[in-house]
């Protein structure tokens, strides 16, 4: 008898141990995304289509508290700044890794500056290290091929030194950016421009790491067993699936077969919001616009690019066409920093815009451009991504601006590389654009139109604009630079440089079991806390 009882009791803890053990969750995710990036180097792309894998694969000093959302130390362990704001003077925190295993120093971030730095490496966010440290404008002008002059050294394996040209209140949030994220010398040295295209070459420092590449189809991250505070990173895998059609994509998630997506398909989000569906809402510090070539006619005139913004019916294209909650933008630069208390755009102009489309003012300014009721004015053609929303807010645009001003507009489309390759080379005459700020300041916008900045894809160019954001940048009072730069937002924003739409909140669909995650206003989903809850 005591041997049964024995043997009842073990199958009734095995039967207990085995429900519990079923009952855990596995920690694995599936997360769709509408476009496959351009490249997934942190050095070289300006891609937010490549921002979920850099923001999990790769980590720099700076980071973002996934509970709080503030701004806080990653690689970094302390920094101190010198009196005069010019010189930070980062301690790393003890025995980094490389996701390979092997030792990660100081050394690794100045190899990746100095990469930066280097015209071939075609760095997309260049201007971000050649606007700031010291000697770096030079060194990538070649008018100098010393590095030794450039601010930023390592005094030993722990210790990293910068040295600014100006005092910038916003270079921890700057340094917070993928871009200042150290990648390894040795397997860029092996493998050049080709390290990013095999999982085994592709090594990282963040709480992932790559352990699929499949092109076209989805990237494969993994828990990285050398990041720094592992023992917080819950999830085991996380799939990003490349999925174009956002009705595809809504379909597998409502059918449980992927966990996420990061479009929401206009015609379903009213659905969405009023249902439990897993629709996530949360601020952000961007803008969705259309960017003029303003280097060619006829968007050379100032008449024409005021015309065609007097003539978009915002409220229409918000609420009936993107069917989204946000609000119209008048200006490029958008609503989200505050400081003192103080909204940056608050009191600032409409700029002559409204709601919704005021014809008359549109029709006069285009004929006071030379171009009355539209005659004479070339056919123009408006160019997009592969988007199923995008596409029908380009399809609303081009009806808009053939009723409203009497001009003939042309539809085109390509897969984001290509298109992306023609905006780089000023092959569009209007084409479609959207900016999420890379850290919360005015700067990140204001620099995308100055003349020559590398991220000025419409070729805007206003000297007393460029001498207003320089000035900005060389200023130690931060309320004082908050004027200058609301004087050069009001000039450039009477410019019309952009055909400005509305002002981004991010919005996506996450299985309400998927917790611990952050998505920033720069709309970065990080994910080193997330975990799926039983």
């Amino acid at each position: 008898m005591r041997k049964m009882l024995s043997l009842l009791l073990a199958l009734m803890m095995l039967l207990s141990m085995t429900t519990i053990a079923s009952a855990e969750a596995t920690q694995e995710i599936i997360y769709a995304l509408a476009n496959e990036p351009d490249g997934i180097d942190p050095s070289i792309t300006n891609n937010s289509f490549a921002s979920p894998i850099l923001v999990n694969a790769f980590e720099g000093l700076f980071t973002y508290d996934t509970t709080t959302g503030l701004l806080v130390y990653g690689e970094a362990a302390d920094c101190v700044v010198s009196d005069d704001g010019l010189v930070y003077t980062f301690t790393l925190k003890d025995n980094l890794k490389w996701s390979d295993g092997t030792p990660h120093t100081a050394q690794d971030y100045v190899y990746t500056i100095k990469r930066i730095l280097i015209p071939e490496t075609a760095a997309k966010y260049v201007t971000n290290v050649t606007d700031y440290i010291v000697g770096a404008q030079e060194y990538y002008d070649g008018t100098t091929t010393d590095f030794e002059t450039v601010g930023v050294k390592a005094t030993d394996d722990k210790t990293l030194v910068f040295t600014l040209k100006a005092p910038i209140s916003f270079f921890p949030a700057l340094l917070s950016m993928w871009t200042f994220s150290p990648v390894q010398a040795a397997t860029i040295e092996a493998n050049g421009d080709q390290w990013t295209n095999k999982a085994e070459t592709y090594v990282s420092n963040g709480p992932f790491m790559v352990s699929e590449l499949n092109l076209g189809e989805s990237v494969v991250l993994v828990k990285n067993p050398h990041y720094y505070d592992a023992d917080k990173v819950k999830l085991e895998k996380i799939t990003f699936r490349y999925i174009a059609d956002q009705s595809t994509s809504l379909m597998a998630y409502e059918n449980g077969e992927i966990d996420g997506m990061n479009t929401v398909p206009s015609s379903d989000y009213a659905r969405l919001k009023a249902s439990d569906s897993g629709l996530v809402l949360s601020a952000a510090y961007g803008t969705v616009y259309y960017n003029f070539n303003c280097e060619k006619a006829p968007f050379d005139n100032v008449l024409v690019r005021k015309a065609f913004n007097l003539a978009i019916d915002r409220y229409t294209i918000i609420n009936d066409v993107a069917q989204t909650d946000a609000e119209p933008a008048f200006s490029f630069m958008s609503p989200g920093y505050v400081l003192d208390g103080e909204e940056f755009v608050e009191g600032r102009s409409d700029f002559g815009l409204s709601d919704e489309a005021d014809v008359e003012a549109a029709q006069a300014a285009l004929a006071e451009a030379g171009y009355p009721n539209g005659e004479g004015f070339p056919e123009i053609t408006l160019s997009y991504y592969t988007n199923e929303s995008v596409k029908k807010i380009v399809e609303a645009l081009a009806e808009m601006l053939e009723t409203n001003l009497n001009i003939k507009v042309k539809i085109t489309n390509a897969d984001w590389a290509i298109f992306y390759e023609d905006v780089l080379a000023g092959n569009f005459d209007l084409c479609a654009m959207g900016w999420s700020g890379d850290y919360v300041h005015p700067m990140t916008f204001l620099m995308l139109l100055k003349t020559g900045d590398i991220n000025n894809l419409g070729g805007y160019s206003n000297a007393d604009y460029d001498a207003l954001v320089n000035q900005a940048l060389s200023m130690t009072d931060d309320k004082a630079a908050m004027e200058v730069m609301r004087q050069a937002d009001n000039l450039v924003s009477a410019d019309y440089p952009v055909l400005s739409l509305y002002y981004k909140s991010n919005t996506m669909l996450m299985n309400p079991a998927v917790q611990g995650y952050l998505v920033t206003a720069s709309n970065h989903l990080l994910l080193k806390t997330a975990y799926v809850a039983e």
